[in-house]
């Protein structure tokens, strides 16, 4: 008599023998016998239906304030097809004004607009000054270098409390954990875009790794998907790519041990890497590592093995790309690798969009990189719920 205890085991016995004695019975098949194509994942079939410009608008990752809607990003999602939302500036409405929001632009994701694949809605929500929602039902979060000093469980059980708040906002995408390394307190006083602000965890490769790690696991644990940055360093220039031009780091090298934080990331499956906009003088110094395909193909692709999404840092006013017009910095970008074109900005949209449906319309191989970036999106969003039944 079989025991309760016993039977799962038998039922797996029994199933994998069945199979066995399936596949050993079988007939061969005929030598001119084709075989059956595999079945399409939902996120390839999803794109099959989509048409060019609905897959190029879900290449685009377009700002609005938290506060409010902005009329251009809604329209941008209807007409453009623009698959994606960052929601930007600061917002004390708390979830639930932040949940009206959202769900004012999720409603433009009609069928016609997006095939029925619903929106990434992003935010930048790391702690400290670099917090865009606050208010009731919001935590007041400390900045990364208050984290750094926290116990790894600790860290790990708040990041999941702001990712359950993110999520109860309509958010379901952090441009967070921010894993560049600062080599130390007088580095990081003149680092303006990680340091001046204590956006880093610590000082060292391994920390940064530890309780970037800790964060991210945090946050995806309650449905968050987090998007590390700045790939691949910021923790060593001077100046900030937001309003600086020129800024350049001398330092990184190909297997450079301030990386390890980013290759422990991709190691442990994290679905999103934001790029740097800086020059790295000993990598690529003709292209912004955004617009190097050694950077991204590569470096992060090739050396650290990441088949994720790799998002753009901002391409709207970012000063250290705006020598470039703004359909030639989303063609650069996507041709070096990249999928998810991010701009704060509405205004340049249209300009962008046109640039990258002209580029595709008249270039094969152009075409199948956008299609092949559709497709990683899709898929980051099949992971989120986001593409339905």
């Amino acid at each position: 008599m079989l025991t309760t205890s016993s039977r799962p085991a038998l039922v797996r016995l029994l199933t994998a023998f069945l199979l066995a004695a399936a596949v050993l019975t079988a007939p061969p098949a005929d030598a001119g016998q084709q075989p059956s194509a595999p079945e399409r994942t939902r996120a390839e079939r999803v794109l099959h239906r989509m048409t060019l410009p609905q897959r190029v608008g879900q290449l685009f990752m377009v700002g609005s304030p938290a506060t409010s809607v902005d009329a251009a990003t809604r329209r941008q999602i209807g007409r453009l097809h623009v698959g994606s939302v960052m929601l930007t500036g600061r917002s004390y409405a708390g979830t639930r004004g932040t949940a009206r929001v959202v769900h004012a632009l999720e409603s433009r994701a009609t069928w016609a607009a997006t095939s029925g694949a619903r929106l990434l809605v992003a935010t930048d929500q790391e702690g400290g000054q670099v917090q865009v929602l606050h208010g009731p039902g919001l935590d007041e979060m400390p900045t990364a270098l208050g984290q750094g000093g926290w116990g790894l469980a600790h860290l790990r059980d708040a990041a999941g409390r702001w990712g359950r708040q993110l999520r109860t906002s309509g958010v379901n995408m952090n441009l967070a954990p921010v894993l560049d390394t600062v080599p130390g307190p007088r580095a990081a006083a003149l680092n303006e875009p990680i340091g001046r602000f204590d956006r880093e965890f610590g000082y060292t490769p391994v920390r940064v790794s530890r309780h970037g790690l800790a964060f991210a696991r945090g946050m995806a644990t309650h449905g968050i998907a987090p998007t590390v940055k700045h790939f691949p360093g910021l923790g060593r220039v001077r100046g900030n790519t937001d309003t600086t031009a020129r800024v350049v780091d001398r330092v990184t090298r190909r297997h450079d041990p301030y990386l390890e934080p980013f290759q422990h990331a991709v190691t442990a499956g994290v679905p999103f890497v934001m790029m740097s906009s800086a020059v790295y003088a000993r990598l690529d110094r003709h292209h912004p590592a955004a617009f190097s395909g050694f950077v991204i193909r590569t470096m992060l692709r090739s050396d650290l093995g990441f088949d994720g999404v790799v998002v753009s840092d901002d391409l709207a006013n970012a000063r250290q790309v705006a020598r470039w017009s703004p359909g030639a910095r989303a063609v650069k970008f996507l041709h070096a690798g990249g999928d998810l074109v991010l701009t704060v900005s509405p205004r340049v949209v249209p300009a962008m969009v046109h640039a990258v449906l002209e580029r595709a319309r008249t270039s094969k191989r152009f075409r199948t990189r956008v299609d092949s970036a559709a497709l990683r999106v899709l898929e980051a969003k099949d992971d989120q719920g986001l593409l339905g039944r």
